[in-house]
């Protein structure tokens, strides 16, 4: 099986509808996986965590982040903390995260960027 496009995210948010419009408009096959339809298992994540960073994943500007109790906030102090916290909330994940046949990651969607890195890696 040849290496796709993948998409990780939720997709009733609105920035994932907006991503996946722009892949499908622009005649890119991909794969969508849904957190929440599709889980989203420790070794995927760890991967995340690996090639980007936690701090770049953690989603410190939503309304899931908000909700927290502060006591749960001041818990993250390294990868590990911020790992455990997002497998049990995948919505503070930034989203989307796509991942390119070549397994490089782009976080979040911003039209010139998604067209600048799709180009580099077809």
């Amino acid at each position: 099986m040849t290496a796709q496009w993948v998409m990780y995210g939720i997709k009733n948010c609105d920035t994932i509808k907006k991503a996946r419009n722009y892949l499908s408009t622009s005649g890119i096959d991909f794969h969508f996986h849904d957190y929440r339809a599709d889980g989203l298992d420790a070794a995927l994540l760890q991967s995340f965590i690996d090639q980007l960073g936690y701090d770049v994943l953690l989603n410190t500007r939503g309304t899931t982040w908000r909700q927290l109790p502060e006591a749960e906030r001041d818990a993250i102090r390294d990868a590990a903390s911020a790992k455990a916290l997002m497998l049990a909330h995948p919505a503070l994940i930034k989203r989307p995260v796509l991942a390119a046949p070549d397994g490089t990651l782009l976080v979040g969607f911003k039209e010139p960027v998604y067209h600048a890195f799709i180009q580099e890696k077809s």
